[in-house]
């Protein structure tokens, strides 16, 4: 007798030959056509964080990070996302792309105030600038102009600073 490929057991009240085809059954060259190159037991490879194959999800216990506690991963070369807490007392929101600390203070904070009261300098104080947030006080902001100006500059620009010379986050 002839060994018949495993089938799986079939709904009770539905009649043998319907399911899915060959379910269990191996091609005669012992693999089928979506595991080719893929080896199977203690030889098996690895993928770079210890998972099994080269596409899959994480083993237990999470990908491997770089650092931080058992289970936990970290982010791949020392890239955090902005506003995390990084543990530089320099740089309490982490740095911009090009290196720079990023500010407590946030652009579009500034830049709004600046639009809405800038002929009163606000925009300017709240950065921490006051002595242009005075000369935009004592001129009622350029008559309008220079508020109006500084504060689209305040919402488009990158390189806005406050009064420490970080950069203002977004």
């Amino acid at each position: 007798m002839t060994d018949q490929p495993h089938q799986p057991p079939q709904p009770p009240n539905q009649p043998p030959g319907y399911g899915y085809p060959n379910a269990g059954a191996t091609p005669p060259g012992g693999t089928g056509p979506y595991d080719a190159g893929q080896q199977a037991g203690p030889y098996a490879q690895q993928g770079p964080y210890g998972n099994p194959g080269q596409y899959g999800y994480p083993g237990p216990g999470g990908y491997a990070g770089p650092g931080g506690y058992p289970g936990q991963g970290g982010y791949p070369g020392g890239a955090v996302p902005p506003g995390t807490y990084t543990g530089d007392p320099n740089a309490p929101y982490g740095y911009d792309p090009y290196g720079r600390p990023y500010s407590e203070k946030s652009k579009i904070v500034a830049g709004v105030l600046q639009l809405a009261l800038g002929s009163l300098g606000i925009g300017r104080f709240y950065m921490g600038n006051v002595g242009i947030g005075i000369a935009q006080l004592l001129t009622c902001g350029g008559l309008g102009v220079w508020a109006l100006i500084d504060g689209i500059m305040l919402l488009v620009g990158n390189s806005a600073t406050d009064s420490d010379g970080r950069v203002l986050r977004g």
